[in-house]
């Protein structure tokens, strides 16, 4: 029994001299893997993933699928088994929208299925909460696209919807062209941005009809400004839109089908001169911060705190780091903030301050061929 004690007050004599670093470093370590949607110049550019370990030091990007024209937009799954892509092109009928299965054991993709947008230049996609419905936005067609999306990942087409009409500026704005299409949190609502028209159309889902979607509103927006990208609150009430033709970032509450702006918001200094093309909107993790990207002369990142009376306001304008930051993406921790540059062909790394949401560029970077979307897989 005596040499079973002192044993016994070896090891524990050990493991408390341990080094506290090494295991903190040890459940620190994480690796973000996220999926890069790129414009195409070759048959062997494409689809990729990227990995970033900050412990480890690690920032790289692998091929998955070449020979994919143009997958300007990508999405996976809740399981990551699955992605939906997008070839932003234009034919007899339209693009091309994509699903393939996912293997991250050998970093693979497979094709499931490749079907017709039913419309030029698909340049989003959006899958509805649980996974059923995927809404494609096509640009130069001015309509949307429902898919079903089965259980092995081939899509069935269930309904396209052509807008009409246009706004005030003659080069951008001379006929539809939608731009996002983005569901609620709950899934019964689909809202669509249109650059064209300078409205939100606003959708009722139902999957089970025949046709899921059905209309319930155009709302109206200032004309000139250009509606782009736009992002709900967790609890599907408050919407941050990002105006791409005037750099504006509008935050709206949204109850019962009803548009209340709240907040109009600039993202250019009071000395900018030059021209915009306000991109994306990011709400961070913790919804303390809104994060807006701005290409044209300006290549920045602005950062929006929300104060303690429920408004936001802005903090930070910051450079990319590259040049024409189309897409940005924050880590699902919140700790940091991935920036994709379509011009520089590269990727940026920035922290983020938990406090108060500002952005620190960091020295990681990765070189590739005009990125303009990211997605991080589920943990």
């Amino acid at each position: 029994m005596k040499s079973i004690s002192i044993i016994g007050l070896f090891l524990l004599i050990l493991f408390s001299c341990k080094n506290p670093s090494e295991v903190t470093k040890s459940q620190e370590s994480k690796t973000y893997t996220f999926i890069v949607g790129t414009y195409t110049d070759s048959s062997n550019q494409g689809i990729n993933l990227l990995r970033f370990n900050p412990e480890e030091n690690l920032l790289e990007i692998k091929l998955l699928a070449p020979d994919v024209q143009n997958p300007s937009f990508v999405l996976a799954s809740r399981d990551n088994h699955h992605i939906y892509a997008l070839e932003e092109s234009a034919g007899v009928s339209g693009g091309d929208v994509l699903s393939f299965n996912l293997n991250l054991e050998n970093d693979s993709l497979e094709l499931i299925d490749k079907v017709s947008s039913y419309g030029d230049h698909p340049c989003y996609l959006g899958l509805s909460p649980n996974g059923r419905l995927l809404a494609i936005g096509n640009y130069s067609g001015g309509n949307l696209s429902v898919f079903q999306v089965e259980s092995n990942g081939e899509l069935i087409h269930r309904q396209t919807i052509q807008h009409t009409g246009k706004s005030i500026n003659p080069a951008r704005q001379e006929g539809p062209h939608v731009h996002s299409t983005v569901f609620n949190p709950s899934g019964d609502r689909l809202l669509v941005a249109n650059l064209g028209t300078d409205k939100i159309y606003n959708y009722r889902v139902n999957p089970n009809n025949p046709e899921p979607l059905e209309l319930v509103e155009e709302f109206p927006l200032t004309p000139g400004d250009g509606p782009r990208h736009l992002t709900f609150s967790g609890d599907g009430k408050s919407i941050f839109l990002v105006q791409e033709m005037t750099a504006i970032l509008e935050i709206y509450d949204f109850e019962n089908d009803v548009f209340t702006l709240k907040q109009r918001l600039s993202l250019l200094d009071e000395d900018f001169s030059g021209a915009v093309g306000a991109a994306e909107v990011r709400l961070s993790p913790d919804e303390k911060n809104v994060y807006v990207s701005n290409r044209g002369d300006a290549n920045t990142i602005s950062v929006f705190q929300k104060t303690d009376s429920g408004d936001f306001q802005r903090i930070q304008n910051i450079s990319s780091g590259g040049i024409m930051p189309r897409n940005f993406n924050l880590t699902r921790d919140g700790k940091y903030l991935l920036a994709a540059h379509q011009a520089s062909n590269d990727i940026v790394v920035f922290e983020r301050n938990s406090q108060n949401g500002a952005l620190k560029l960091t020295e990681w970077k990765v070189q590739i061929n005009k990125p303009v979307y990211l997605f991080q897989l589920f943990d």
